[in-house]
């Protein structure tokens, strides 16, 4: 139990979440946002699941793997049971038998301090605390997603800290970087395949991002206009995985830890 070094500068390890969209009832099965962000890049990924069975969390992860534009080297999450338990932990076995596996130390939020940044930035700014619990709110949430991980990969400069320099006792200043995208980030790392690096410059170059940011605010309105699920409504969860339900539009590069 640890947290990975806030100053890591090599690519591919993630801290990882669920945000709850349970609104002030946590009773029943309700939508998660599954969240990972890259610690060296803050590259994030993120895609809407429903619950948090085994079921729906290998469908988020097989998802997020497939658009990933770069190797999983470490995975970080807090230590709920969603991301430890014995078929998860078979599931990144046979995904990635290299791939390092950390995990929080219990009620210490800060050692999982990216990915909870990002848990308000990127989700609850833009979605709120509203539950969402409905198979048609799962739909727009994902097509949502999409463009808010495009809006925050490509087009959301962040400053990174790049050392703490010591004050006084218990008294540090902390000093950032110039402020760059994730996609610029990922970029000075070299570690993009050539095919892969044209293809996502070619995304962003055909983004405007004006556009984009009132397509979001469209999408988030049209979400939360929503009516919840009904008394008498029941969800298949097995209807909305997103191997059975294709309602995204992905990026066309090979994954670099191919599916099963």
């Amino acid at each position: 139990m640890s947290k990975i070094a806030w100053d890591i500068a090599e690519a591919g390890h993630f801290e990882v979440d669920l945000v709850h969209h349970s609104g002030e009832n946590a009773i029943g099965e309700y939508i998660h946002t599954l969240q990972m962000v890259d610690i060296a890049t803050g590259w994030s990924e993120i895609v809407a699941v429903f619950g948090r069975s085994y079921r729906v969390m290998a469908d988020g992860f097989d998802y997020i793997l497939a658009r990933l534009p770069f190797e999983v080297q470490e995975i970080h999450p807090d230590n709920g049971v969603e991301f430890f338990n014995q078929n998860l932990l078979r599931y990144w076995k046979e995904k990635a038998p290299d791939l390092q596996l950390s995990r929080s130390r219990p009620y210490q939020k800060n050692d999982n301090r990216f990915v909870e940044e990002n848990n308000h930035s990127l989700i609850r700014a833009y979605i709120g605390h509203d539950r969402l619990d409905t198979q048609v709110q799962l739909k727009v949430l994902r097509q949502l997603h999409e463009k808010l991980w495009l809006y925050h990969n490509f087009f959301q400069p962040v400053m990174r800290l790049q050392e703490k320099e010591y004050v006084s006792p218990l008294q540090y200043r902390r000093i950032y970087d110039q402020a760059k995208t994730p996609f610029d980030r990922l970029k000075e790392k070299n570690i993009l395949k050539e095919n892969i690096r044209l293809q996502l410059e070619t995304l962003r170059d055909q983004t405007n991002p004006m556009t984009l940011r009132n397509q979001i605010d469209t999408q988030i309105s049209h979400l939360l206009s929503l009516p919840p699920l009904d008394q008498d409504e029941i969800v298949n969860v097995f209807e909305t995985l997103i191997k059975e339900v294709d309602t995204l539009v992905t990026l066309s590069f090979e994954p670099t830890i191919p599916l099963r």
